[in-house]
Parts: C-alpha cells; structure tokens; sequence
C-alpha cells in the first residue's frame, strides 16, 4: 500500500483550524450523499454496492502520474497510468479496510466524482455525545507538502496567529514569532499582542464574502516560497494601524522556543513553552531543556502547550517519561492503539499485534543517537498550560501522565479534544490522513472527544481537570509570571484551591463551538499543524 514514504501513523488536528464566516450552511455534504446514494446493483465503472475490491488492485494507478524520483525518498515514483475511478476505488476500498467508523460511510459510486470530492465523503456524518461531528479530523496534503513539513520545514512567514473570536467580528492575534523569521524582521517586525486587520487590502474584522475569504486565506497560508502578500496590523500600545509586506520562506520551526527558571513562594518552578512536535528537533531541544531545569533544581514544572498541535508521539512519551522518572513508569503503558471492529488484536498498517507503547525512556533517534538515556525531573505532579489548539500529541501527554497517576493541573481553556489518530497513506501524489485508530492510556481512559477543561471552566466543559479557566493573555509576553495563564498557574501552586482561580474566562469546547461555524472558513494553520506521528513504526532516513 505504501509509495515508498516512511510509514508514520498520526492523529490530526482540531476543526478550529479555520475561522468560520458568517451565516448559515446547514448539513454537510457527506450526509446529504449518504441520503441520496444509488441502490442500483452495478454501474459502468463496474461499482457494486458493498463488494470491497482489495486495495492493492487500485494502489498507485493514477489519472496523472508522477515520474522521476522523490527527492525525499530517492525512491522511483511507483505510479502507473489509470483513471480518476482508479484513485477513487483505491479510497473506497481502503475506508473500508481502515477507517476507524468504516461502518458509517456511505458507499457512493466513485465513478460519479472528482477525487478531492470523493475523499471528503469518505467518512462519517454522525455526530458524537455532545452533538458535535464525530469525525473533524479529515484531511489531506499534496505528499511533497507533507514531505516537507515531516522535515519540520513549511512555507510560511514565521508568525503564530491566534484566534480570539472566531467569526465577525473576528480577532485575530500573534501569539509569537519565529526568531529571524519575515514575521520577526523588518519591516514586519511583528510581536505577542498585535491585532491582525488586514490581508491584502481585504478587512480581516468583518469581510465574510467568498472573495474576502479566499484572499484572506491565500495571504495567512502561502503555498510558495516568494510569494508576497500585505498585512495590517495594530501594534500592542498603538493607536494607528501600519501595512507592511512580508514574503513567504521556507521556515524551519523552533520547537522549543523558550525555557527558563521562575523563583516563587511555591519553590523553584520550570517552564518550557514547546509548540511544535512535528519536527523532529524537538528530540534534543526537550533534552537540554530538561537538564537545565534539573541543575537548577526545580520542584515544579509548568509545561506550556498552549499552541502545541501536536507531532510525534514518541516525543510524547520521552518526555511524559522525562517528567515523571522511572519510578512512576516503569512497566507502564503510554498509548495503546484500537482500531475498528474488524482488527481486535492486530495493527492493520503493521500486520503486527496490538502493543502497548511504554514510557519511551532513551531517545528515539529522531534528533539524537538513538538508545541514550533520558534525563528526567521525577515529578509527581505538572501544570499544563492549554488552548483549543492543544491537540493530539499535547493531549497525549495528558492523558498519559494521568494514567500513571500523575497529577495534571490544567490552565487557559478547554483543548481540541482528539483521542484519535491515523498512519498516512500515499497515492498518486496525494497523501490522506483518515482517522483508523483511538488512544487510551494505561487505565483504558481514552474518551476526551470534547477535551480536557480546567475544573471551573463556565460551558461545555470536557474532562475536567484541577485548575483554572483563563484566556489567553496578549499584553504579555510568553514566559512573564504577570502572563494571565501562568500567573494563575503559579498562584494555584501556591495556593491549591479553586479559590485562588480568577473569574473563569477560557473558552468552551471546540468540538461545539464548531458546531455553529459556516462552511466559509478562514483558514489559521495547516491541519499538519495538529497530528501525532506513533514512533514505533518503520522511518526512512531523508537524504
């Protein structure tokens, strides 16, 4: 089944990737497929409705295929000349082998579509407990896309932005900036605070047309390297907006981008904020950054991962592991796999057993010499600071510390709420993530679809943790003990009871609030953004 990539499996991101216009869109397009599809016994294509060809009878056979040799691999493309059908039987007949809800997927006739379209209605329309969309996580990427950013490498110009209010009037905030990155530099220059009003002339606040939400889209996320596009913003402490150009880079992420050490009542506490676990760099940025705050011998630690969507999830586990020490984790489980009803005991992508992933306590090989023992801090409790783009992997480590019995005090508010994870599968240039697996930790606990919320969190709350609702304070800089967040985290420290916590301000859960967005969306962050990678599956060096 594979196209000579590296075999990676990994959970997506959070429907809050966009920002949705105003307006209505009721239902959704699979449903209505699913309510309208043909029960004739054949087509001309040759379809018959619940006959499952194997997947290998259509792998590779593509409409336009490639040729040469990946540059990432080094491999010959395996393509082959076929049809659009071909490409869409491949997905039916693989949907129905993998995906985690295969049961609740329509059966439509891929002869009747295009191949993007195809895709998008293989999956389910049912929603979940709470009345949110069971499945938020379906998507896919150009494969030389997703090749590069596997790398840890994306176009892009270097800024996190943030999403305050999600539809008009919207408000939209950087939260940081890589350093030496367009974003960072002149005449950009941008900083933690300042307000996003325009994109190429297009009002980012309140334009809601197809022509504003396409252009706004093409300037957040630039596809090309040298691409240009215009910005105004208004500067924390300005009262007069400026435009400026910045022009889109190849960036390279800086995983962990701050580490430093805090003396407060509570004893010396630690903080790292880690936003990026894609790249696989964070292997030795998370080393040293734990050995730091082991010299300076903290008793505490505040683990940032308000704009962390995840990554690998043997990052994950390393430091889960370097957190918590030994003595916790020893003979403990991570992260355990289920996949749907067809493959009880087996990992359909592996044809190996069901295996639990233990508390990973030597380095993977990601970014260090595999096989080196982990440092680690032996706490018995953390605070994490969240957001709605805490997903996947971040949530991972959660979960998993809590599986263990380590006590997880959680600040900001209510993350993504994604439990479910997928190997990326490769065809014709195109590569899927479709949701094929769930994880739970070592007490079987799994079922945080609507997140994990601080314990006074005011509406739609999900598993609740002891801690605090806060927004997401801009006046700040990351990292300052006067931050809202991590004011109120180290107040808490101090103090553990709810009634230090300020009045409650962070939001509800994403999975609802998605509930009310149109189809017109803006788009914030790539949904590779928002992934976990299992780390014990095969990995292709790169050149």
């Amino acid at each position: 089944m594979r196209s000579g990539h590296a075999l990676r499996g990994f959970l997506v991101g959070a429907a809050l990737l966009m920002l949705a216009g105003c307006g209505g869109g009721g239902g959704t397009q699979a449903s209505a497929a699913s309510a309208s599809h043909s029960t004739t016994a054949t087509s001309s294509d040759g379809w018959t409705p619940g006959i499952y060809p194997p997947v290998s009878d259509y792998a590779e056979r593509c409409a336009v295929p490639r040729t040469g040799t990946d540059p990432y691999t080094g491999k010959t493309y395996p393509d082959v000349p076929g049809t659009v059908t071909d490409q869409n039987n491949w997905l039916r007949s693989w949907t129905h082998a993998l995906y985690y809800w295969y049961s609740e997927v329509p059966d439509l006739d891929p002869g009747l579509y295009s191949t993007a379209q195809y895709f998008d209605l293989m999956k389910t329309s049912q929603t979940d407990a709470s009345g949110a969309p069971k499945d938020r996580f379906h998507f896919s990427y150009p494969t030389a896309t997703w090749e590069a950013m596997e790398q840890g490498t994306s176009v892009g110009y270097g800024v996190q932005w943030a999403v305050v209010n999600a539809a008009p009037p919207r408000k939209i905030m950087v939260a940081y900036t890589e350093p030496g990155t367009p974003a960072a530099s002149a005449p950009a220059n941008l900083v933690r605070g300042a307000q996003l009003l325009t994109v190429d002339g297009v009002d980012v606040v309140n334009g809601n047309t197809a022509s504003d939400i396409n252009t706004i889209n093409a300037g957040l996320i630039p596809t090309k390297d040298g691409e240009t596009h215009s910005f105004t913003v208004l500067d924390p402490g300005s009262s007069t907006p400026r435009t400026f150009t910045m022009q889109a880079q190849n960036i390279t992420d800086q995983p962990v981008l701050l580490v430093k050490t805090l003396a407060t009542p509570a004893g010396t506490v630690g903080y790292i904020l880690y936003n990026d676990q894609v790249d696989m760099s964070a292997e030795s940025e998370l080393i040293q950054a734990i050995n730091t705050l082991k010299a300076d011998g903290i008793s505490h630690l505040v683990l940032d991962l308000r704009y962390n969507g995840g990554g690998l999830l043997g990052l994950a586990s390393e430091l889960a592991y370097m957190i918590a020490g030994p003595t916790q984790t020893a003979g403990e489980t991570f992260y355990v796999q289920n996949f749907n009803n067809q493959y009880p005991t087996t990992n359909p992508i592996t044809g190996t057993a069901i295996t639990p992933l233990p508390f990973l306590d030597t380095t993977q090989g990601y970014s260090v010499t595999a096989g080196q023992a982990l440092p680690t801090l032996n706490l018995s409790s953390v605070y994490v600071l969240t957001s709605a783009d805490t997903c996947s992997a971040s949530e991972a480590i959660i979960n998993g510390l809590r599986g263990v019995g380590v006590e997880v005090y959680q600040f900001g508010s209510t993350t993504c709420g994604k439990p479910y994870g997928f190997y990326p599968q490769d065809n014709c240039g195109t590569t899927y993530f479709s949701i094929e697996f769930k994880g739970v930790n070592a007490r079987g606990f799994g079922d945080f679809g609507d997140g994990f919320s601080p314990q006074n969190t005011a509406s739609f709350p999900g598993v609740t943790l002891p801690g605090c609702s806060v927004a997401d304070d801009f006046s700040h800089a990351l990292g300052d003990p006067s931050e809202a967040i991590l004011s109120a985290a180290l107040a808490y420290m101090a103090d553990p009871s709810s009634s230090v916590c300020p009045a409650p301000t962070g939001g509800g859960s994403p999975a609802l609030q998605t509930k009310q967005m149109s189809p017109a969306r803006i788009r914030v962050r790539s949904p590779l953004r928002k992934m976990l990678i299992l780390p014990n599956t095969p990995h292709e060096p790169r050149p």
